[in-house]
């Protein structure tokens, strides 16, 4: 094992014996899972260059590509017809994104429509909606109560509130969010809850895609909430990752992996959990996963010996970020050419191993 390798690959049980029996090639994977994350998501530029593009180009039948947030903005350039370039549209306008001294959510939200559009480019909307291999859901949250306001103090109130519920019982997220997933047409996908929220569906169209995608990375306090989406119940909804921010979940009704490239080595099942060291997620969810992970000595070889994240935007002015984010994003190719060498040169299965973290039993 290389111990100075830029990429870890980490399986689950079941998902570690079926490679050892059958092989790592793509036809083992129906689930490509995207977490929510903002700029972090940069570290895996270099490895959705080489996914879709490469990797799973010549795969035959159907994928289901999951996504909140940032990952649901990458599960749209999944399923564009050149997904290269949808990366490199979406890596370069996000990166490049510069907001005022002290930007309010409508110039946040303005700007990510922007982004958004921009990602989609002549063809992108079309795209998921006849792309017959790869089907792209988008997980938001819809709010109710305090949360669902526009108002600052109500959101503060309602994610005050939602914290504490959280903390008690994951299950009282349900008091004021409701899973709601944005699917595209003639697709299959189960999802299995450990804690079952509740959970609707819509079927993504010309006339809710941007929609969906902006609601998904809608953070509360930080854009504004995007209000009765075509397709949906009526309401405000907010980020996927208040739920799913890097998934609880299990998928079906297919068997096949799951495929998951995080930008670290233990999941954090919402967005109210980052403080909770004791929720851990299910072993039945990450029964089947397999995640490729940047190593520890790829993140400190890094500039700041960090990955990107959203205080970046209040820490660094962009003379000082936007350098930074670039060279991230240009460094992640390494972690994209070592995962397609070890595929070609039928080496990666000497380099998987076990999750390195704790799950409910």
């Amino acid at each position: 094992m290389d111990v100075s390798a830029p990429l870890d690959i980490f399986a689950g049980p079941r998902a570690l014996r079926l490679l050892k029996k059958h092989g790592f090639h793509p036809l083992m994977f129906d689930y490509f899972i995207g977490a929510s994350g903002g700029p972090k998501w940069f570290v895996l530029t270099g490895l959705d260059r080489v996914m879709f593009p490469e990797y799973f180009s010549n795969r035959g039948g159907q994928m289901q590509i999951i996504g909140s947030s940032a990952g649901a903005f990458r599960a749209v350039c999944a399923v564009q017809r050149d997904p290269l370039s949808a990366i490199n549209r979406l890596a370069t306008q996000y990166a490049n994104t510069v907001y005022s001294d002290k930007p309010t959510s409508l110039e946040i939200t303005r700007k990510a429509k922007a982004l958004l559009s921009f990602m989609l480019g002549e063809h992108g909307q079309e795209d998921v909606l006849i792309n017959s291999r790869f089907k792209a859901h988008i997980i938001t949250a819809r709010c109710r109560g305090l949360v669902s306001g526009q108002g600052k103090l109500s959101q503060l109130s309602g994610l005050a509130f939602s914290a504490a519920a959280n903390a008690l019982h994951r299950k009282h997220l349900q008091r004021s969010f409701t899973r709601t997933i944005f699917s595209a047409p003639d697709s299959s996908l189960e999802i299995y809850d450990p804690y079952g929220l509740r959970t609707e569906r819509a079927e993504l169209g010309f006339n809710n895609i941007k929609d969906a995608l902006l609601a998904s990375g809608s953070i509360p306090m930080v854009l504004d909430g995007v209000t009765n989406i075509v397709g949906a119940r009526p309401g405000v909804y907010r980020d996927g990752g208040i739920i799913d921010y890097h998934f609880d979940l299990a998928f079906g009704p297919h068997k096949g992996l799951a495929l998951y490239p995080h930008f670290y080595p233990r999941p954090i099942t919402g967005w109210f959990d980052k403080a909770l060291k004791k929720r851990l997620v299910h072993a039945s969810s990450y029964d089947n996963v397999v995640m490729v992970v940047p190593s520890a000595s790829f993140v400190e070889n890094l500039p700041y010996q960090k990955i990107p994240d959203r205080k970046d935007f209040e820490t660094m002015a962009p003379s000082q970020r936007i350098p930074y984010w670039e060279t991230v994003i240009s460094e992640s190719d390494r972690l994209g050419e070592y995962f397609m060498q070890q595929v070609e040169n039928d080496t990666i299965m000497d380099n998987i191993k076990p999750l390195p973290f704790s799950c409910f039993e």
